[in-house]
C-alpha cells in the first residue's frame, strides 16, 4: 500500500485536535515543568513504561512528593525506592530509575541532561524515553514514537491495520510528520499519541472522532484486514510474574525489609514456581539473599 499524499496535511489536523482533546494529565501542565522539570519529564516517562495513566498519576505525586529532584533520589537506597514503587509493576524500572538518578548526580552535576546521546547514555533509558525528555521538557525538535504513534502511522499514513514491528524507520516516519517549528512538532508528538491512546485504538479506531479520517489511508482502503503481529502478553494470573510480585510484597511489608527465605509466599501453591520466581529477583538486583534470609537491596 503506498504511503498517504495526504500525509503533509496531518500536522495541523492534529495540532488543532490536540489542542481542543488532549488529556489534562499531571506532565503535561505548565506548572508541574517549572517545579519538576526535566527530572519529572523523566520520572514520568519510566512509570508510564507498560502502565496505564490512571494506576501512574498517584504514584507519581507520591514520588516526586519524596524525591523531587534526582539528588534527593540518588541518596535514597534501592530497598526504598522498591517500597516507594510498590505495585507500579515491572519494579526493575525502579532500580534503573535510581541509577539513571546516580549518574545524573555523578555525571552531570544534578541535572539532568538536555542531548538525546547523554540522556540514552543513562541506565534504563531507550529511543523513546531519551526523546520524549528532549523534545517535551527542553523543546527539541525530535520524533518521539511510542506504540500508539506507531499505529496510527500505520493505518493514516501507510493503510494498514497494524504496524510492522518496530523498526529505525519509524523514526523516519514521525519524522517526516514534523513541521519545522519545535514547538509545533512537539505537539505532533504528543497528538499523535493521545490520539492512538484514545481513539484509534489497538481494539478500535472511532472514526467519528478522529481528526484524520478524511486523510486516513486505511479508512479510504475500505480497512483492510493486516496480521496483527503484535506480542502478546502472558496472562497474569497464575504467572511467574504474579509469583515475583507476591515476594517483592511480602518484603516491602516485612519489619526491616528481611524475611526468613522458608518464610516468602510459604502457601504459595507452586514451590517451584516461588522459587523460580525468588531466583529471578535475586538475578535482577530487585532481592539479597544471606543467613537463610530474603531482603530488599540495601
Amino acid at each position: 500500500m503506498p504511503d498517504s499524499p495526504a500525509s503533509a496535511s496531518i500536522a495541523p489536523e492534529l495540532i488543532a485536535w490536540y489542542r481542543e482533546h488532549a488529556r489534562d494529565l499531571p506532565w503535561r501542565r505548565a506548572e508541574y515543568l517549572a517545579e519538576y522539570g526535566a527530572w519529572g519529564v523523566l520520572v514520568s516517562e519510566f512509570m508510564l513504561q507498560q502502565t496505564p495513566v490512571n494506576r501512574v498519576i498517584p504514584h507519581l505525586e507520591a514520588w516526586l512528593a519524596r524525591w523531587p529532584d534526582p539528588l534527593s533520589l540518588a541518596a535514597a537506597t534501592p530497598a526504598e525506592v522498591l517500597q516507594q514503587w510498590a505495585n507500579l509493576g515491572y519494579p526493575r524500572r525502579a532500580l534503573w530509575l535510581h541509577r539513571a538518578a546516580v549518574a545524573i548526580r555523578d555525571e552531570h552535576g544534578g541535572i539532568t541532561p538536555h542531548e538525546v546521546p547523554s540522556l540514552l547514555a543513562l541506565p534504563g533509558i531507550g529511543d523513546y524515553t531519551a526523546r520524549a525528555v528532549a523534545v517535551f521538557a527542553f523543546g527539541d525538535r525530535h520524533p518521539v514514537v511510542d506504540t500508539n504513534t506507531r499505529r496510527v502511522i500505520a493505518r493514516a499514513v501507510h493503510g494498514r491495520a497494524q504496524p510492522d514491528p518496530p523498526s529505525r524507520r519509524d523514526l523516519d516516519d514521525m519524522l517526516a510528520l514534523l513541521p519545522d517549528d519545535p514547538g509545533a512538532a512537539a505537539v505532533v508528538n504528543a497528538a499523535t499519541m493521545e490520539l492512538g491512546a484514545t481513539v484509534c485504538t489497538a481494539r478500535s479506531a472511532d472514526c467519528a472522532r478522529c481528526p484524520l479520517a478524511a486523510l486516513c489511508a486505511w479508512r479510504t482502503a475500505g480497512f483492510p484486514d493486516g496480521e496483527d503481529r503484535r506480542r502478546r502478553q502472558a496472562k497474569y494470573e497464575g504467572s511467574d510474574r504474579q509469583a515475583r510480585g507476591g515476594v517483592l510484597r511480602a518484603l516491602r511489608h516485612a519489619d526491616g525489609h528481611r524475611l526468613p527465605a522458608v518464610a516468602v509466599l510459604a502457601g504459595w501453591p507452586d514451590a517451584v514456581q516461588r522459587d523460580r520466581a525468588i531466583d529471578s529477583l535475586i538475578a535482577d538486583g530487585l532481592l539479597e539473599a544471606t543467613d537463610g534470609e530474603l531482603l530488599l537491596p540495601r
